[in-house]
């Protein structure tokens, strides 16, 4: 990408899409758009036609979506499907329309099937039954991909799907009732530690396995794809899809030790194993992204700390 090019980031409030703000900005991209929800609602058609018209960027990110817990999936399940497609397919059209060079979208580890080989290869897509709690929501991500890769097909379009795992850091979602683990072990270890208490309680027997990866090295992993030839990205018959994600995984038995010592708790961890632990295993094969030349550069020891500090500064801004 040049690096005056105009690149319209969606999404740009939001965990990734913060972080894809301070990445391009980083790596010297200063012509980049936003837009807030309520400046542009992207389920409007007529709306993100006008918008595109009217800015022409060069490369779009989509990093819009409705997201949420399992409890908000289970709940307002045609609302996840409802907006999600609405966002992409008026992005994803529009990006056509208006000849956009590069889209990228967005998706979800989600999209895989419930009970799939680990790791898990891109290849495994639509190869059996969805975790029934998040289905609208993954049908709908898995949609979106499949858009892009119809939209090459028959337009010759240079659209692209990028899969994270599980993601941390700066601008994380740190409400116990809606955020993922490391949010919500950091969140659990400095209360207690700041209120004195003498033991955290874990959800589960802590023997799951998962994989995380630091935000900005998604945001790095996505700038680098919308860098390179297309020759290289897009292979005929295959999905232009691409895993990212850390290579390695961790028991939340040793996560939880390893956010507790980061956060300074003196206490004891107590699982109760009486709570559910989950899907086993959830790790996904980075083997094609590698290939091209990335790979993850931050520690989960590092990236807890960087996303510590962060945490603390909003915390204190509200005593």
């Amino acid at each position: 990408m040049d690096k005056n090019a105009k690149i319209y980031v969606a999404g740009h409030r939001g965990l990734v899409g913060s972080s894809l703000i301070r990445t391009l900005e980083a790596q010297g991209y200063h012509h980049l758009v936003t837009r807030t929800h309520h400046e542009l609602d992207l389920t409007r058609q007529d709306l993100v036609e006008d918008f595109f018209k009217e800015e022409k960027p060069d490369y779009v990110i989509l990093a819009a979506a409705k997201v949420g817990g399992i409890g908000a999936n289970s709940s307002y399940p045609a609302e996840f499907i409802h907006e999600n497609l609405c966002i992409q397919t008026n992005v994803i059209h529009a990006a056509f329309v208006n000849k956009v060079q590069r889209l990228l979208f967005l998706g979800s580890s989600c999209i895989y099937p419930r009970e799939c080989p680990q790791p898990i290869k891109e290849d495994y897509l639509m190869t059996g039954p969805l975790e029934w709690t998040n289905r609208p929501y993954a049908v709908a991500k898995i949609a979106g991909i499949e858009m892009c890769s119809s939209y090459n097909r028959q337009y010759g379009t240079k659209f692209l799907a990028v899969m994270p795992t599980n993601l941390y850091g700066p601008g994380d979602n740190y409400d116990l009732e809606k955020s993922h683990v490391i949010p919500a072990l950091i969140r659990k270890f400095h209360e207690a530690k700041v209120s004195g208490k003498p033991s955290v309680e874990i959800w589960g027997t802590g023997k799951p396995l998962r994989e995380f990866l630091y935000v900005d090295d998604l945001s790095e992993a996505c700038v680098f794809l919308l860098n390179q030839p297309a020759d290289k990205v897009f292979v005929a018959d295959k999905f232009p899809l691409y895993n990212v994600g850390f290579g390695q995984d961790i028991t939340i038995r040793d996560l939880a030790y390893l956010v507790k010592e980061v956060v300074g708790f003196e206490g004891e961890i107590e699982f109760n194993p009486q709570k559910p632990d989950g899907t086993p295993r959830k790790i996904l094969d980075i083997a094609c992204i590698k290939k091209l030349g990335w790979a993850p550069n931050t520690k989960l020891t590092d990236g807890l700390v960087k996303a510590y500090h962060p945490f603390c500064e909003i915390e204190q801004s509200h005593v």
